[in-house]
Formats: structure tokens, C-alpha cells, sequence
């Protein structure tokens, strides 16, 4: 297969390259609101209050895309969301790269209806996915989420409310996750990145529809009245 994640071996635990894996745990902290760290988007920093990741909005097609760079400014990933997507599918791609044979792996929901999101995740070289390569599941609001091994119960990273704050920079937006010794630290910060995002489409899909409830009581008490 002609597809970058091809030069990996996921059994490894190395998805975007075997140089973001540790023989450590490695604890990261995801500021949402970076512009106290001088970016305007979301950005990722180590235990010794280094930025590791940050990232980057560019306007591709139709839609916004958004590419993942390290601390020197190369970029590591380029994520997207497919149009027209009865799952919300993600797909994310080697570099700043959006070509098909660069693509590393695909992020959908399990369900097109769901009460609870739980992703799916995967890799560009299981075409068929009859059996997903990582799943995705746990609260986001409550900071609770975790990444199991397929379709599991073997979690490789945990996110939570806590997280090493950076600079003595504390934020009610920011959150810790823990990434497994051997494991892709870029990977794992990749689907926590698009985890948030799904989070901030349900939010606005929640409030959306609180409001057309709020509306319709008021409607209602109105003609009652």
C-alpha cells in the first residue's frame, strides 16, 4: 500500500513516526486558549513547560484545515473533516500534505446517533474497517476521556482535569492527558485535537437545540396564557 502510514509498524506503537515514542510515560497539556502562550490556536506543552505541538488554521477547499506543527515550526500532521460525512469523519494526513497516498488515518463517530460520542479510529491501511484500530471514549466535558487498543479495554492514553501548568499559566480550558510508554505521543495529540473538536460541534448542537426547546415552552406558555 502506497499510504505513509505504511512505513510504520502500529504494533510498534509508532502511527506518525517512531521518533514521537518514548520508553517513558509522557505527560502533555493542552491549552485551548493559547493566546497567553502567543498563539492563537490550540497548543500543547511538556511537564517542563515546553511547547511541543502547536497548531495552525488554514483555509483548504471549503473548509478549514488544520495542520499540527512542532516546536521549530515543521509540520507534523494536517487534519480535516470529509464533506459530507454521515459520521463526521476526520481525516489526517502526513505533514501539511492532503494528497490520498499521505494519509495516516481517519477519525468517525461509532454511531451516526449517539447520546455519548465514542470515536473510532482508523488506520489508513485497514480499508475494510470491520474492526476499528483505536477507539476514543469518556466524557470530554468531564475531562474523562481515554484511547483504548482497538476495541479494547487496553487504554494507551488518559486525558483529565488535571495537567503541569505551564509558566505558571493556569487555564479553565486547559487539560492534561498521559500518554503509555511506547506509544505515539503525536498521534495520541492528534485525536485529543480532534476529540476537542467534536466536542465544540456537539456543544453548539446542544445549545442549538436547548434553544429551540426554550423556545417552543415559551411559545407555548404564551397561548396558554
Amino acid at each position: 500500500m502506497s499510504s505513509a502510514s505504511s512505513q510504520f509498524s502500529a504494533s510498534s506503537g509508532a502511527i506518525i513516526g517512531p521518533g514521537f515514542c518514548v520508553p517513558y510515560p509522557i505527560d502533555l497539556t493542552f491549552f485551548v486558549d493559547a493566546a497567553r502562550l502567543n498563539y492563537d490556536h490550540l497548543a500543547v506543552a511538556d511537564i517542563n513547560g515546553n511547547v511541543v505541538f502547536k497548531v495552525e488554521a488554514q483555509k483548504w477547499s471549503l473548509r478549514s484545515k488544520m495542520v499540527v506543527v512542532d516546536a521549530s515550526g515543521k509540520p507534523v500532521i494536517s487534519m480535516r473533516q470529509k464533506l459530507s460525512s454521515v459520521h463526521d469523519r476526520w481525516l489526517v494526513f502526513m505533514g501539511n500534505s492532503s494528497d490520498p497516498k499521505h494519509l495516516l488515518f481517519s477519525v468517525k463517530r461509532s454511531s451516526a446517533l449517539q447520546f455519548k460520542t465514542e470515536l473510532d479510529v482508523f488506520l489508513a491501511a485497514n480499508t475494510k474497517e470491520e474492526v476499528c484500530d483505536f477507539k476514543i471514549k469518556g466524557s470530554f466535558r468531564k475531562r474523562s476521556c481515554a484511547v483504548y487498543k482497538g476495541d479494547s479495554s487496553m487504554v494507551i492514553a488518559q486525558m483529565s482535569k488535571e495537567y503541569k501548568s505551564v509558566n505558571g499559566l493556569v487555564s479553565k480550558d486547559a487539560f492534561g492527558v498521559t500518554v503509555n510508554p511506547n506509544t505515539d505521543y503525536s498521534f495520541i495529540t492528534a485525536l485529543a485535537i480532534i476529540r476537542h473538536e467534536f466536542f465544540k460541534e456537539d456543544t453548539v448542537i446542544s445549545d442549538e437545540i436547548s434553544d429551540e426547546i426554550s423556545s417552543a415552552v415559551s411559545a407555548a406558555a404564551l397561548g396558554g396564557s
